[in-house]
């Protein structure tokens, strides 16, 4: 559902505010639509946050305590949290580039294939690190992500301010994970 006329209009009930789609004073809310949107974003990357989660729960009780690791390494009790608000900071990021993109089809199309080829690699780091078990592998997928990241966010900015904001803490995070994994790999 487009906040637009299909001549290019944006609908009285909301204004522009910089590059942001706004409900004006008069209209509180997004139309109902607007919020099934929001929870399929949030639905995908949290199913993508479980059946990652899966993967790295299977090695990081075993193989994971084997690795020398950096002393900077943090608890294994943070992660889950961490990615918790990170995931749904990215749904919300990729809802806004929908909305305020006209959708699927409109100037978001692009952006939102960047969001879900890094949310695949994402997705692929769990797999390569902790169910492959392989520090090297992992390395590779997670430098793709931070660079697929990076140019989402990027491509997020062109369209919507706040939603590249949103994805900012997800790159200084994978940044973080991108130190460990290379740390961990020159350790072992």
């Amino acid at each position: 559902m487009c906040l637009c006329h299909a001549d290019g209009r944006l609908d009285a009930s909301h204004n522009i505010v910089g590059n942001d789609i706004m409900p004006n004073e008069n209209n509180t809310s997004y139309p109902a639509g607007q919020w099934l949107a929001l929870a399929g974003f949030i639905a995908l990357c949290l199913a993508v946050a479980g059946i990652a989660g899966w993967a790295t729960s299977q090695s990081v009780s075993t193989w994971y305590l084997t690795l020398n690791r950096p002393p900077w390494t943090p608890p294994n009790w943070l992660f889950a949290p961490v990615w918790t608000v990170l995931y749904i900071m990215m749904a919300v990021s990729a809802w806004r580039i929908w909305l305020v993109g006209n959708g699927f089809t409109g100037e978001a199309q692009a952006p939102l294939v960047l969001f879900l080829v890094q949310l695949s690699l994402n997705f692929a780091w769990s797999f390569a690190f902790f169910a492959a078990q392989s520090t090297t592998l992992g390395l590779v997928v997670i430098i793709a992500l931070w660079l697929s990241i990076a140019t989402t966010i990027r491509a997020f900015r062109l369209i919507d301010h706040l939603a590249a904001w949103l994805l900012t803490p997800y790159l200084v995070w994978v940044s973080y994970a991108t130190a460990l994994n290379f740390a961990i790999w020159t350790l072992n």
